[in-house]
């Protein structure tokens, strides 16, 4: 074979391979729409989003309510049908309050003797000022998974109790765990253990960051949470006013969980390791061991703020009652400490604009999906998704009938290596063309459909986030509530970065070009969410995938 013959054969290979790495042609018939979103459009909403002007758009500060009032004004501009009390907007109410770390305390009464720890070897807030004295029970991990077949409480008579829990899962070092592995299931979030204690009939939860744990505790790794953790005294709380979780929880630390367990018969650590080993349950009663959980707020008020909510009714009569849900979040951390503010362009700035972008490109595409799209940005994320939680527990829309969630938040930036990801979580070299995906384990279909799609658009990507258990990502978007209501739900994210809670994140570093790629995806995956004869299945077990 000649020289030329061999170029002419490389040629055509590479040929061959950029043209099947090149995107796939957008059908006509949902072209109008996906062109309709254009990076310059992005770059001015969030750039407005971002400004001083807004303040930072803190939940229940005037910021955010221009915010919320801007998102609900194009949606009213996209033509969509208001979707909430008459309006576009779900009214949330909200509690905030300020604890008080001086005069809250955690004590233990045992033989005599009386012991009292405060800040920093524990920490909590409850809207409502708290007493209980009562009986302390270890609760070994603090959940009940029936389809598992795994239960702390079976042997527990927890009604009037305090318990203490472990954070996080059995084995979640172990690939090959029932509980998904090395990620996260539904069970190791906070809220589903103070729920799970307060069903047993617990007055007040104990939490603990596991002994054998290989990953920063939940007090090492807070302070590493960007500038907004750093605030003198801690920031202001906020909770629903009207909320499902009736009893307050304290994370404690290492010292005192071991001092509260000394009667267990065990070491924290030993404990552990026994239930980690073969899944049985370690949980037990804790001789003369009485506990006074005191907690104090130095602030306390009441306040009223909004889900943003456009409905895009679907044009097929039989399936318009069905709903995709396309999310976000409008609020971020305001301004303390002087004239600085958390300007929030990328958490969630690019995800409020993205939800707004494809509001107006499904309302200009000349054709609609059989099913309806609910475009919706929450109030009080960073408040403990507080909008979403509310929305999953008053619906606007049937969550029976609720097919699939896209929810956005930080979709604008490329990932980089962090004081709360070193050492932790691997981040890849070139991060420019990348997307993650948190969720698959809960509905393969939905991440096939995407990753379809995605031939298309050509994105890289990336499911880290659903095979680390350390961060708990997971859980820390506006999909969560609805994963909880076994909907099919991703959270897409474009991961962290050191501007992520700083007043650093600013509109100029935002990668439009990516952005308008991710939001294209989205685009296209919605509409066959809309389209399709079938939807998503959701995996209550993951099992271990």
């Amino acid at each position: 074979m000649t020289r030329l013959n061999r170029f002419i054969l490389l040629f055509l290979a590479i040929g061959g391979i950029a043209a099947a790495q090149a995107p796939l042609p957008v059908p006509a018939r949902v072209a109008t729409g996906f062109n309709a979103i254009r990076e310059d459009v992005l770059r001015a909403d969030l750039t407005f989003l971002a400004s001083p002007a807004l303040d930072g758009r803190m939940s229940l500060q005037k910021g955010d309510t221009v915010a919320l009032e801007w998102v609900a004004s194009e949606f009213a501009k996209a033509g969509l049908k208001p979707a909430a009390e008459g309006g576009f907007l779900q009214s949330v109410p909200l509690v905030e309050f300020q604890p008080d770390r001086a005069e809250s305390s955690l004590a233990l009464d045992r033989a005599g003797q009386h012991k009292p720890w405060a800040f920093p070897h524990i920490s909590g807030g409850f809207k409502d000022d708290v007493d209980v004295t009562a009986p302390l029970l270890f609760a070994g991990y603090g959940i009940t998974a029936p389809e598992l077949g795994y239960d702390d409480y079976a042997t527990l008579d927890a009604k009037g109790k305090i318990v203490l829990v472990f954070d996080h899962e059995p084995q979640e070092a172990d690939a090959s765990s029932i509980f998904n592995g090395t990620g996260n299931t539904r069970y190791a979030t906070a809220r589903v253990k103070v729920l799970n204690a307060q069903a047993h009939g617990a007055v007040a939860v104990l939490m603990v960051s596991e002994p054998n744990r290989q990953h920063p505790s939940a007090q090492e790794l807070g302070p590493k949470i960007g500038g907004s953790a750093l605030r003198p005294g801690g920031r202001a709380l906020q909770s629903l006013d009207e909320n499902d979780i009736r009893i307050s929880s304290v994370v404690i630390s290492d010292v005192v969980a071991q001092e509260l367990l000394a009667t267990a018969g065990a070491t924290p650590s030993a404990l552990q390791a026994a239930i980690d080993q073969k899944l049985q349950p370690q949980s037990r009663p804790l001789a003369n061991t009485v506990v006074t959980v005191h907690l104090r707020n130095s602030m306390r008020r009441r306040g009223i703020s909004y889900n943003v909510c456009g409905l895009l009714e679907g044009s097929d009569p039989q399936l318009a009652p069905e709903t995709i849900l396309i999310s976000g979040h409008h609020d971020h951390e305001g301004a303390f400490g002087g004239p600085e503010t958390y300007p929030g362009a990328d958490d969630n700035g690019s995800g409020t604009v993205g939800v707004v972008a494809l509001a107006h490109a499904f309302a200009r595409n000349e054709t609609r999906p059989k099913r309806s799209i609910l475009f919706t940005v929450f109030t009080a994320e960073e408040r403990g998704l507080l909008g979403a939680f509310w929305m999953a527990a008053h619906p606007l829309r049937p969550l029976a009938t609720t097919r699939a969630m896209i929810n956005f938040d930080m979709i604008g930036r490329n990932e980089e290596e962090t004081a709360q990801t070193r050492g932790v979580l691997e981040v890849p070299a070139d991060t420019t063309n990348r997307l993650n995906l948190i969720g698959a384990f809960y509905s393969p279909d939905y991440d096939a459909l995407v990753a379809a799609e995605n031939r298309q658009v050509g994105l890289v990507l990336d499911h880290r986030f659903d095979h680390e258990a350390a961060l708990n990502i997971f859980f820390r978007s506006d999909q969560f509530p609805f994963v909880l209501k076994n909907i099919p739900a991703f959270w897409w994210f474009t991961g962290f970065h050191p501007d992520y809670h700083h007043v650093t994140d600013t509109a100029e570093k935002i990668n439009y070009v990516k952005m308008a790629k991710i939001l294209k995806l989205a685009y296209l995956s919605a509409w066959r969410f809309g389209d399709d004869p079938t939807t998503p299945r959701f995996v209550e077990s993951p099992r271990g995938h």
